[in-house]
């Protein structure tokens, strides 16, 4: 079990987010394309801000030209219609709410599961994330739409008026309507606005090790790379790979017969010099050895490969006289060297470390040994479909899965199973925020099967509808999501009835799934009309629209899941219910932290929670409450009576 955030963390955080949705709406109404960023260097440079969070630029400036700091001055930087806007969106706080699928997630393979399936908007998801795994995520995949003309249109939800527009933005009337163009386009600007906040929430998840891939093609893929660059930071750059996607060429092409993709890869943190191991995990560990890999002298070590022993430049103590096993006398070339000294060389000869030709004449040559390439060979850039696959081989993965072709382009198992060896460890969290037919997810399954990991998946997907006279429809299914979340049953059950695969007990082939929900506008109303000494108001209707009855979901469900992340807490922690007399709350036990949600709150419950606090039969250090299941008089009878009697009172929050 992921354990929930320290106490004080905790309380941090309730300190610091705008706890429920009359807050959320009101923030989201005021913000500035610069809040994100404002926020981030509050707590990195906390000391160029004063008490009332205002940022010193004067003081700023004047360090930096203490400290000589190097600026760049080039001005070069990507703009595009839209990108004030997306900057915008990136410090909204969402407003949906996160609802279980308690149907499924109760199914025996599933309650116990750590691996997510997020059906809904992928950034709202982003920014559910960001409470619970900032920091947390080691490696993200993402296959985005590409911009053919076909895959994508921008049909993002502008989440501003015009006149919070011109506030927030300082448009006129003709710079909104520009802006508004973008709906329904396919265009560069389009599609830079639809992804550039996804890339700068996702960027904030990554761990300080973590890596990006984003698969494109050339449509966007300059785009792309200058829109990573900004997000993530030049420094930050990997590579560009070559991902041969085709085996066959097609002859029918205009003027040349497009066989690959390409693959973006960036760091949250390049490595920074040869002692800085954050980013060594780049190297693949693999079973297919190289050609030059060969043992012609039969050495007990096995199979080696040689390099050349001599280098550039005189040093006194690298050049002197080796003999070879013949006699044939050897010395550097004119300007050259051996590359060790004679005493590491004479250590390195008697445990036959040199080969000199098969009739022990040659020039020496140092051998390196496959048994001692502790971690594989590092990849190369370019992806040949016989290692990692292509794309007829996905359609089959998935037509043989589903028995009949319900998604049209998948990606293969092996090219993301090759990214998670190259990029992840046993242990780490996946995220596929375009997840698609859900083939991250089976990838990841796969080689927790093949090597004993436990890695967990965190897949997102928007319940887009399939069309309606495609094969999917015909098969029974309606959605995209459907059919990743049908695919990763069905892959699971592949994997547990695959004779050759030994599972370890700590396999988990199931997932815990939950929707992203808007709230009703009845609700809202409701809300922004709220009078506490209106005791109509109180009692189910306040928690009911926050229900899912397809999936047996209550309110309650619903708000206690989506608080908890919001409070930065894992899917995967455990909740304990606690009784005070008729009344059930919920603790968080680590973080001792009790969620009142529940309406009919009264005194006997009140007396009883006081008397366990009291006697120490339970450690309180927040107290939670959705206010509007608590009317005037209740509320104010706990919070006087948690004041006055208690020796060490928590802190209460009331969340709207």
């Amino acid at each position: 079990m992921t354990k929930p955030p320290k106490t004080q963390q905790n309380n941090n955080r309730n300190k610091n987010h705008k706890a429920g949705l009359k807050e959320i709406i009101e923030h989201n109404n005021s913000i500035q394309p610069n809040n994100d960023l404002l926020e981030t260097l509050k707590i990195a440079i906390p000391q160029f801000f004063d008490q009332d969070g205002i940022f010193k630029r004067d003081k700023f400036d004047e360090e930096l030209n203490e400290k000589n700091a190097t600026e760049s001055r080039d001005g070069y930087k990507l703009n595009f219609i839209g990108k004030d806007y997306a900057r915008l969106q990136t410090s909204r706080h969402s407003a949906t709410m996160i609802t279980p699928d308690t149907k499924h997630n109760s199914k025996t393979e599933n309650k116990n599961s750590k691996n997510i399936f997020i059906t809904g908007d992928n950034l709202e998801a982003l920014r559910h994330l960001q409470n619970a795994y900032a920091g947390k995520i080691k490696m993200i995949y993402i296959d985005p739409p590409y911009n053919t003309g076909k895959e994508f249109t921008y049909n993002d939800t502008f989440e501003f008026n015009d006149e919070q527009l011109k506030s927030a933005l300082g448009y006129n009337d003709y710079e909104i309507a520009r802006l508004k163009s973008l709906q329904e386009k396919s265009s560069h600007s389009a599609w830079l606005t639809f992804m550039y906040p996804r890339l700068k929430l996702a960027q904030k998840l990554l761990s300080n090790d973590g890596v990006i891939f984003v698969s494109i093609d050339d449509n966007e893929q300059a785009n792309l790379k200058l829109l990573l660059d900004d997000v993530f930071g030049e420094g930050n750059f990997v590579a560009t790979i070559i991902w041969q996607k085709k085996f066959s060429p097609q002859n029918d092409a205009t003027y040349f017969s497009n066989m690959h993709d390409f693959i973006l890869c960036y760091a949250k943190k390049a490595k920074q010099s040869k002692d800085d191991t954050g980013f060594d995990r780049i190297l693949l560990t693999r079973d297919k050895i190289p050609d030059n890999y060969s043992n012609p002298d039969n050495d007990p070590k096995g199979l080696w490969s040689s390099g050349d022993f001599t280098a550039e430049g005189p040093t006194e103590n690298c050049i002197y006289e080796i003999i070879a096993p013949n006699g044939t006398r050897h010395i550097p070339p004119i300007g050259k060297r051996w590359v060790y000294n004679k005493e590491n060389y004479e250590r390195l000869r008697i445990e036959n470390r040199f080969w000199f030709g098969r009739n022990g004449d040659a020039f020496p040559r140092l051998k390196r040994y496959w048994c001692e390439v502790q971690q594989g060979m590092v990849p190369n850039t370019i992806w040949f479909y016989e290692d990692v696959g292509h794309t007829q081989e996905a359609k089959q993965e998935t037509n043989k899965l589903f028995a009949s072709p319900v998604f049209d382009f998948p990606k293969p198992v092996r090219l993301i199973e090759y990214i998670l060896k190259i990029a992840s460890k046993e242990s780490d969290i996946i995220l596929d925020f375009f997840a698609g037919s859900g083939t991250t997810a089976h990838a990841v399954m796969q080689l927790n099967a093949e090597d004993g990991g436990d890695r967990q998946f965190i897949m997102v997907q928007l319940d887009e509808s399939v069309p309606v006279d495609s094969e999917a429809r015909k098969a029974g299914y309606e959605t995209i999501d459907a059919i990743a979340r049908e695919r990763i049953k069905r892959a699971a059950a592949k994997i547990r009835g695959d004779k050759g695969l030994a599972l370890s007990e700590k396999f988990d082939g199931g997932f815990k799934h939950y929707r992203l929900v808007t709230p009703e506008v009845k609700l809202l109303d409701k809300i922004s009309e709220f009078d506490p000494s209106d005791k109509l108001l109180f009692a189910s209707d306040m928690l009911e629209p926050f229900s899912y009855k397809q999936s047996g979901t209550s309110g309650i469900d619903t708000l206690l899941t989506t608080w908890l992340i919001d409070d930065g807490y894992q899917f995967d922690v455990t909740i304990l219910t606690k009784k005070f007399d008729d009344y059930t709350a919920y603790y968080a036990e680590d973080s001792a932290t009790l969620y009142l949600l529940q309406p009919n709150f009264n005194t006997t419950a009140l007396k009883e929670l006081l008397n366990q606090i009291g006697k120490n039969e339970l450690t309180v250090n927040t107290i939670i409450i959705y206010i509007y299941s608590f009317d005037f008089e209740t509320m104010h009878e706990l919070k006087s009576n948690i004041k006055n009697n208690l020796d060490n009172p928590p802190t209460i929050i009331c969340r709207g």
